[in-house]
This record gives C-alpha cells, structure tokens and sequence, in this order.
C-alpha cells in the first residue's frame, strides 16, 4: 500500500513555490503532453511488406513502437525538463517514506545544470563540479547522467565561444577530461564504461575537437568611445587588482596596458593573495628570495598553489538544508519545515557536492 502521510516527502506529491508559500500540484507538463500526444501517434504505423507478405506480426509492430517510444525519450528529450523540482532529497539509507539511497548521477540530472551555465555567477562553479566528476568520479555517474554531462559540457564549450567568457577553465576542464578518458578507455575490458566502446570514442575525438576550437579563439575587439579601463586612477586600478583571487588574472589583466603590468608585479599584492590562500606555516616550507634578497611573493604563490589547494570563491553555489536533508539552489529554495529556514541552510563547495554521496 502506497504511503500517503502528510509529510511532504510523500511519493507522488509535487510542490510549487507561489507567492503565498509552496502548494502541491498535480504534475502536469504541458510539452510533455505534446510528446505523448506525437508517441502516440507512432502505434498506427504502416506495416512494411515485401511481395505482399508481412515483415511483422501485429505483437513485433507492438513491440518496435514501444522500443521506438522509449528510444525517442532516452534520445531526444532532455532528462532534466522531466523534474519540476530544482532541488533533491539526499537520503543515504532507506527510510518508511523512501527506499534505497541518492546517487550522484540523481542528484547531477535533478538540479538543473543546463540552466545553472548560463547565470554567470554559476558558471564557475558548475565547471568546477564538471573538472572534479571528471578526475575521479565519471565511472559514478549512470548512463542517463553521463550523456547528460555531457550536454552541459557542449553548452559550457559554446558559451565560451560565443561569449569569450574564461576560456581558461574550460580548457583546464577539458583538458582533465580527455585525460581521464583515455585512461578509462584502455580499461574497457573492466567494464568500467556504461555504453558502447565507440560511443565513447566518439566523445572523445568531439572533446579533441573543442579543445582545437578553444586553441583558434580569437578576443572580439571591443570598439568603445567612451571611458575605458585605462582612463581609471591608479588608485581605483590598483584597487581592482586587489580583488582578484586567482594569480592568473592578476597576470592577464598585467598584459593589457603597461600600467597594468606595473601594478600587477607588486610585491605588496602577491603577499596579500598569498596570506589570503595559505596558512603562515606553509610560508616557511617555501621560501624563495629574489636576487635583492627580499621574498619573491609571486613565485612563492605559483609554488604554494602546487603543493596546497587554494580558496575557491564562487557568485553563487548549491546550498544544503541541515534540518530536510535537501540540496538546492539558493534563489530557487524548497519547501523547508523548518521554523528559521535561514539557519539551517550552509553553502555546498563543488568538492563537498560530491563528497555528499560516497557511501
């Protein structure tokens, strides 16, 4: 007998964030009625013949629509426009209300990626959760979660190159992941791979040929009159500089104007970046004076970075609910049953995202 409690978490019920509060729904989908209505249509079709005898049986035409149906869903739908819901119940063990656990491949097709890639201030951290699935985690992902990574992964690659937005990341992330392939490819014979070998083969030479695309990009030329980066004070330049995290856009921005370059080989800015990424103690293992005698920052911050991992900052990320045991993200929210829901919800680093569902 089916649990109907009146718990939320109930199976069958779907919730809706209204202004007055979340309601239950009936789940109904308009486009996914259409396509019911079109995969309907396939059950009437023309029975093939050759020398006026059938090829099939009236149970084989049965059987090949209903293969053609569910081929028609596994190739051209998009899995994750079958989920209402942005958010998922992380649950490790089995419970009166649900039975078996959440897995990574769930929780990666439920939690609206594909849309995540375009808000800017996602991007960086939907890339960073793609590059760390890649090193270690790519086996862990079901057969409908991999083809749907790698359909984020396509728009990520064509963001980038409409948009010339980080192509840095990406090509770290590809670079990562067609490592990681040839290495799982070689090891076929394990079974370590959900699909066919050439299916893979096949994502493979596609990732060769996005990273050749991201190696030809070409910076469009901003043509501007007005006021522009260079026309700044120093003050407010150096102030910038200040604010970046990550070493290597110091030294990009450092190549657009000689100013620039001058205001990114300051000592005093690498030793601030330097105390905001690593402890005083890992100072000490990796001292490295400059020909004045004075510590080279800059070097001791690419060589510190080698050794440890460094701060990540991201506009936005997943959060975690302690008190429903839910992953979401912020703006969307869930229905929480909490009295202050703000207290109980903690941000989800890419790396603790994953760490959430080993077993």
């Amino acid at each position: 007998m089916p649990f109907l409690g009146q718990d939320w978490r109930s199976p069958g019920w779907r919730w809706i964030k209204t202004e007055d509060g979340w309601k239950r729904c009936e789940s109904f989908d308009p486009a996914l009625e259409d396509e019911k209505a079109q995969l309907s249509d396939i059950s009437h079709t023309v029975i093939l013949t050759v020398d006026d005898e059938d090829i099939y049986t009236t149970e084989d035409c049965e059987f090949a629509a209903k293969k053609r149906k569910k081929d028609h869903f596994r190739n051209n739908a998009n899995s994750q426009c079958f989920y209402r819901e942005k958010w998922i119940y992380v649950h490790k063990e089995s419970t009166r209300e649900r039975h078996g656990y959440c897995t990574l491949g769930e929780a990666f097709n439920r939690l609206d990626f594909s849309s995540a890639v375009q808000d800017i201030r996602r991007f960086n951290y939907v890339v960073k959760l793609l590059q760390l699935i890649a090193k270690s985690q790519l086996t862990s992902l079901s057969g409908a979660a991999q083809k749907n990574y790698f359909n984020i992964l396509d728009k990520i690659v064509r963001k980038v190159l409409e948009d010339q937005y980080n192509p840095r990341l990406i090509k770290d992330l590809l670079q990562d992941l067609s490592s990681a392939l040839c290495i799982l490819i070689r090891g076929v014979g394990k079974s370590v791979l959900v699909g066919n070998i050439n299916i893979w083969i096949c994502r493979l030479e596609t990732i060769l040929t996005w990273q050749q695309q991201l190696q030809n990009l070409q910076m469009n030329k901003q043509v501007n009159n007005g006021l522009t980066l260079s026309d700044l004070p120093l003050h407010m330049l150096n102030n910038i500089l200040y604010r970046f995290s990550d070493g290597w856009d110091i030294i990009t921005l450092g190549q657009v104007t000689p100013t620039l370059y001058m205001l990114s080989e300051d000592r005093q800015l690498w030793k601030k970046l330097c105390q905001y990424h690593f402890a005083e103690k890992q100072f000490c293992r990796h001292l490295i004076p400059s020909e004045k005698g004075h510590v080279d920052w800059k070097l001791m911050y690419f060589a510190l970075q080698k050794c440890y991992p460094i701060k990540e900052q991201y506009g936005d990320t997943l959060h975690f609910c302690r008190h429903c045991s839910i992953l979401f993200w912020k703006d969307t929210g869930h229905p929480c049953t909490a009295n202050d829901p703000e207290t109980c919800f903690m941000p989800v680093s890419p790396q603790h995202f994953i760490d959430l569902f080993k077993f």
